[in-house]
């Protein structure tokens, strides 16, 4: 089947190279000709595992194309992915939905034959019906299909996400968007991945559903870790204690800074806004942002706390700046508010991420960013964790506190046994783990 993706960023990509694999032959489309003229180089504009090798090896194919002409991309196709960014719209945290009906109607005015349009942008609830209305409003032919499928992808697995998925979720208002989504995602429902079919409105409720709760399970470990400090207790005994209750389950039960990236700050804000427009009210999801927005902001309070009360003219050490690991995004990390607290504070920052310095220095740019962890170490006061990349799981303890002029060690993704860090003459602070 021939399709065209709109869009080259993380979501447009990611979907658009894995279809190309399942056989497809798919076009990538991007206004921004630095990009495509980087992707016909063969380099990628994000961070993720793998995704690199599949692209050439589909490009190679001949299964892969990209390019910035859309009429070109859309001729000869049945299916037309919206894979654009739906940012939050500053002041009001509704999604911005301008890059989306943009390209709506920079499609209808190329289309020469119906196709089914397909949302793969995260929307809110009711967008597929003002897509379809501006399709018929600008003339596209007749008998145009619009129809939602959400993407589910997790940044740094997300290939391995669409190939091996929890559901295919696929929302669709007749049978010609429904057979042709079936028939696009064949490979996968012959593999027996779930495929299930709703409303349009339905599909794009479910993917802001999904996140938030989600985002729910987070804020309340993090609440939990709280009070696991306070009366003694271990965060991540009472996770998994929690965690192997089928009911529950041990996802998203990991304490740490808050949640960041693409998705869940901005979806949960999406969501609250389209509870208002309703006249229904979110409490627990409301309660959700609240706490999330409360923890980053405390935890420079918390390395101020393992320093005495003050960090003024302390050199601090910080490993990961991304929001987690195997990726480059940036978007809502919790190192930001953090390096932002402590930087006010009178701190000097020293940072250390495997991949994420280029995206980083545009957020943080007063920060010094050392080549290695050890780097970052050297004559630090204090060591904070903040992203729990793989690589600094296996750091020797005792070499990074011989490096370090104080010997304060502030987990805050808890990677490291206290009596481990204790062994090599750290201080130990990890959250919500008690006291030693």
């Amino acid at each position: 089947m021939r399709i065209a993706m709109i869009g080259t960023g993380y979501v447009g990509l990611v979907s658009g190279t894995c279809l190309a694999d399942f056989g497809h032959h798919v076009t990538c489309v991007d206004k921004d000709q630095a990009k495509i003229d980087g992707l016909l180089a063969g380099r990628m504009p994000i961070w993720e595992p793998g995704l690199e090798g599949l692209v050439k090896s589909n490009v190679d194919r001949g299964r892969l194309e990209f390019t910035t002409d859309l009429s070109k991309a859309v001729e000869g196709v049945e299916a037309v992915f919206i894979a654009v960014g739906t940012p939050s719209r500053r002041g009001d945290g509704h999604a911005d939905l301008s890059f989306v009906f943009a390209a709506v109607e920079e499609l209808a005015s190329v289309l020469e034959k119906p196709v089914v349009v397909v949302t793969k942008s995260t929307v809110p609830v009711g967008t597929g019906d003002k897509i379809a209305e501006l399709l018929k409003e600008k003339d596209a032919p007749e008998g145009v299909s619009v129809a939602s499928n959400p993407e589910f992808l997790r940044e740094g697995a997300a290939i391995a996400d669409f190939k091996h998925p929890d559901r295919i979720l696929v929302g669709a208002e007749d049978d010609k968007a429904r057979e042709c989504l079936a028939e696009i995602y064949r490979p996968l429902f012959l593999n027996r991945a779930p495929m299930l079919f709703t409303s349009r409105r339905t599909a794009e409720l479910t993917k802001y559903a999904a996140n938030a709760f989600l985002a729910t399970k987070i804020s309340f470990i993090n609440e939990m870790a709280d009070l696991c400090e306070a009366v003694d207790a271990d965060v991540q005994d009472l996770a998994r204690g929690i965690g192997l209750d089928n009911r529950i389950g041990a996802k998203f039960l990991h304490a740490g800074p808050g949640y960041g990236g693409s998705c869940f700050p901005k979806d949960t804000l999406a969501l609250l806004r389209t509870a208002d427009e309703a006249g229904v009210q979110q409490r627990i999801v409301s309660t959700v942002v609240e706490v999330d927005d409360r923890r980053k902001k405390a935890m420079a309070d918390r390395v101020r706390e393992e320093l005495g009360g003050s960090v003024d003219g302390k050199r601090i050490g910080v490993l990961g700046l991304t929001f987690k690991p195997n990726t480059d995004d940036m978007r809502d990390a919790p190192s930001i508010p953090l390096i932002q607290g402590l930087f006010d504070g009178g701190a000097s920052i020293a940072a250390f991420d495997p991949v994420g310095r280029e995206q980083a220095e545009q957020l943080l740019p007063d920060i010094h960013y050392a080549r290695s962890a050890e780097e970052v170490a050297d004559g630090a006061d204090a060591l904070v964790v903040v992203t729990e990349w793989d690589e600094f799981r296996a750091l020797d303890l005792s070499d990074l506190a011989a490096r370090m002029r104080g010997k304060v060690l502030i987990d805050l993704r808890n990677i490291y046994d206290r009596a481990e860090a204790l062994e090599a003459g750290l201080a130990y602070y990890g959250v919500g783990r008690g006291r030693p």
